[in-house]
């Protein structure tokens, strides 16, 4: 997974001056955790924070928040959470790899926006079973964004270009091409700059439906509770948010 790092700090260069704010999907985010862990302030765990945009939304919430990060995309918390008059002991920025970092206490809900799938499979059972082993409370949930296979499958091979839109907060022109494995059911997802196709940067994300969900889960202590995709999952949605207990 050396590409991790390089990837979402380089891209997220590209993309921070339009993506590095608060949206409304940030807020639904946060309204999910209420919905799905109860009323009530709790202490979350956002692993793969990004910019911080969720995490600062979360903390907005009354959420006591944990974001850690591994990319260069973090640098911008501080500036987001500050903006939003987020309190100092609110929102808790952590940059490392999740697969190794050591933190207190443990969290009535773990979220993973928009991430999940990036290694083998025996990468995801073992952040998986860190959640449930580590980080979460009894009765606590883990919320999870996964990859539907069957969106990405029917997108290989498509290509796409974006212009420059410097007053939108994208000064960059470039390129994309989506492929996708069905034999390991991993999507890539390369972009470079127009002006420099000889750079080109990877992103490979695992993709699951829910049947290979369930599988992936037994013997790392978290069970499938509820799926909710954002479209139809044999047409529309790229994702769908897994509930996941203990």
């Amino acid at each position: 997974m050396e590409w991790v790092k390089e990837f979402y700090s380089r891209t997220g260069d590209w993309w921070a001056g339009a993506e590095a704010v608060v949206t409304d999907e940030d807020r639904q985010r946060a309204a999910a955790i209420r919905a799905h862990a109860g009323d009530g302030p709790r202490r979350v765990l956002e692993l793969g924070s990004g910019y911080g945009a969720a995490a600062v939304a979360t903390a907005l919430a009354g959420h006591t928040v944990t974001a850690v990060e591994l990319g260069d995309r973090a640098t911008h918390t501080p500036r987001l959470a500050a903006r939003h008059h987020v309190p100092d002991d609110r929102l808790t920025l952590v940059r490392g790899d999740f697969y190794q970092v050591r933190l207190d206490g443990r969290f009535d809900a773990v979220t993973y926006w928009d991430g999940f799938g990036v290694g083998t499979d025996d990468d995801q059972r073992r952040l998986l079973t860190r959640i449930a082993r580590d980080w979460l409370t009894p009765g606590g949930v883990a919320l999870i964004d996964v990859y539907n296979p069957f969106v990405w499958a029917a997108r290989h091979g498509t290509r796409e270009h974006r212009d420059r839109r410097p007053a939108d907060g994208y000064p960059y022109e470039l390129e994309k091409l989506l492929t996708f494995d069905p034999h390991t059911s991993t999507a890539t997802d390369t972009w470079w700059e127009t002006a420099h196709p000889e750079r080109r940067l990877s992103q490979r994300l695992r993709c699951y439906t829910p049947a290979d969900l369930t599988l992936l889960l037994t013997g790392t202590g978290l069970h499938l509770e509820e799926v909710h995709p954002d479209g139809d999952l044999r047409d529309t949605a790229w994702s769908y948010l897994a509930v996941l207990t203990g």
